[in-house]
């Protein structure tokens, strides 16, 4: 599926308001700690007044430019925010006592991280955007990345107004619970969900056990045994509170998923109905046709013409009223697919370069199955596995087991013709094909497609109903 690129000016405004106002909230709580109301209001007010600078550059004098590309009011703009940013942070850093020198080296240094962000994003633009690469992915990776340090720098030269417990929250406990809720995605809620209790209670406790064995070596080379009550409460914490959580967003995520999969495969279905009644010409005709040639060849003793007939017409009404069900007797859709592989032979029993070998279960195929999940592949080798000029092979077998079924097929593979018609794709489509069975059989299905120079192989295993 085809990367998207993020809206990184979203995610930039986000980022930066989450950032100040964990800064804010800090100085705020910190503010019993300071014996001057002067100071406790600089430090509240300089990171208030650095964010509205931000966001009148960020949403407000930038966009403006994008839009009517007016190179004199984004300088005259952008020099009458940092005027007014810089008046207003200085009056701020008064009331801290900090002198003249320090606050200018702090303000200058802050102020080139915006231009300076700027130029490296296009920069990443120019390097990594389509065409020099097909996809978003590395662009949106380095950007994410980039994002990151210019915070980290940000925070490194801003010392004037973030404290301690600002650093702690954003180096320590944000890209904690990060961790551990990804530990918890990947390792334990997967787990859980695909039945494997053993790995989950294995990751679940060997994080509990390592936890635990790093708050005791802490407390015991501090000789402060109150640490490992700190630990006690970091699992607690985790098992009660972070774990549930994460694991009820999860649920919530993967439920509006499973919703917008649901509508694929329904539009994607309509769309082939949609396209297969359009292409039909009256059925009742056809059918009546259809009888009479049969007829004809019975009469006139042309066995192979009314044996192709009538699986044709069985073919047809397949695709006319089965077809249009969720689910369907694995044994008519074995059915469809015999038919068609002998209507197939009877065309090109004559080929000298083809060899065909095929093998079907003669076991009953018990279960139901959503319809044609087996001919795209089948029709797919017969389409690109048959050349007249070189020697071409198709292999074909099918097994019926105990609840499953197993369809391999193997074809030789022949350049394209130049004028081939891109529109002559198999009836039902394999992409839609692959969605069909993501939605119908979650976890419940394994397809295998390998391909080289010479050979293409399909492996399609079924857990039915």
């Amino acid at each position: 599926m085809k990367s998207r690129r993020f809206v990184f000016r979203d995610i930039e405004w986000w980022l930066v308001t989450f950032i100040f106002l964990v800064i804010v909230l800090t100085n705020i709580m910190g503010g019993v700690h300071y014996s001057q109301i002067e100071r406790f209001l600089g430090k509240v007010f300089m990171p208030i007044t650095v964010y509205i600078g931000f966001y009148v550059m960020h949403l407000v004098v930038i966009p403006k430019f994008l839009k009517d590309k007016k190179v004199g009011h984004l300088i005259i703009l952008s020099i009458l925010t940092a005027a007014v940013t810089a008046g207003l942070s200085g009056v701020c850093a008064a009331g801290m006592d900090v002198d003249a020198e320090r606050f200018f080296r702090f303000y200058f240094s802050v102020l080139a991280l915006y231009p300076g962000y700027l130029l490296t994003a296009i920069l990443l633009q120019k390097m990594l955007l389509p065409p020099a690469f097909r996809d978003f992915h590395l662009y949106n990776g380095v950007r994410l990345f980039m994002i990151l340090v210019f915070v980290v720098i940000f925070l490194i030269a801003s010392q004037l107004f973030v404290n301690e417990g600002a650093l702690i929250i954003l180096f320590a406990i944000i890209p904690g619970v990060i961790f551990f809720v990804l530990y918890n995605y990947y390792l334990l809620y997967r787990n859980k969900l695909a039945g494997n209790t053993r790995a989950y209670r294995l990751f679940l406790w060997g994080l509990m056990s390592v936890i635990a064995m790093i708050f005791l070596i802490i407390a015991v080379d501090e000789n402060i045994p109150e640490i490992m009550m700190l630990g006690l409460g970091m699992i607690l914490l985790l098992i009660f509170v972070i774990f549930p959580l994460s694991n009820l967003v999860f649920k919530k995520y993967e439920d509006y998923i499973g919703k917008i999969d649901d509508l694929s495969v329904q539009v994607n279905q309509s769309s082939a109905n949609l396209s297969f009644l359009r292409s039909q010409i009256n059925p009742h005709f056809l059918f009546n046709a259809l009888n009479t040639l049969y007829g004809a060849a019975l009469m006139e003793n042309a066995e192979k013409t009314s044996d192709g007939i009538q699986k044709l017409g069985d073919m047809m009404r397949f695709m006319l009223h089965e077809n249009q069900m969720d689910k369907i007797p694995l044994t008519r859709e074995v059915d469809y697919l015999r038919n068609y592989l002998d209507l197939q032979m009877l065309r090109f029993k004559n080929e000298s370069n083809l060899d065909v070998e095929i093998k079907l279960s003669d076991e009953i195929c018990e279960g139901s199955i959503a319809p044609m999940l087996l001919i795209p592949y089948v029709e797919n080798a017969f389409k690109h596995g048959i050349s007249t000029k070189s020697k071409s092979w198709i292999k074909i077998n099918l097994r019926c087991l105990q609840g499953s079924v197993h369809l391999d097929v193997v074809n030789s593979i022949h350049p394209k013709k130049i004028t081939q018609d891109p529109k002559d794709e198999s009836g039902i489509g394999l992409v839609n094909v692959k969605s069909r069975l993501a939605h119908f059989y979650p976890q419940r299905h394994n397809l295998t497609i390998v391909a080289n120079d010479n050979e293409h192989f399909v492996h399609l295993s079924l857990q039915l109903d």
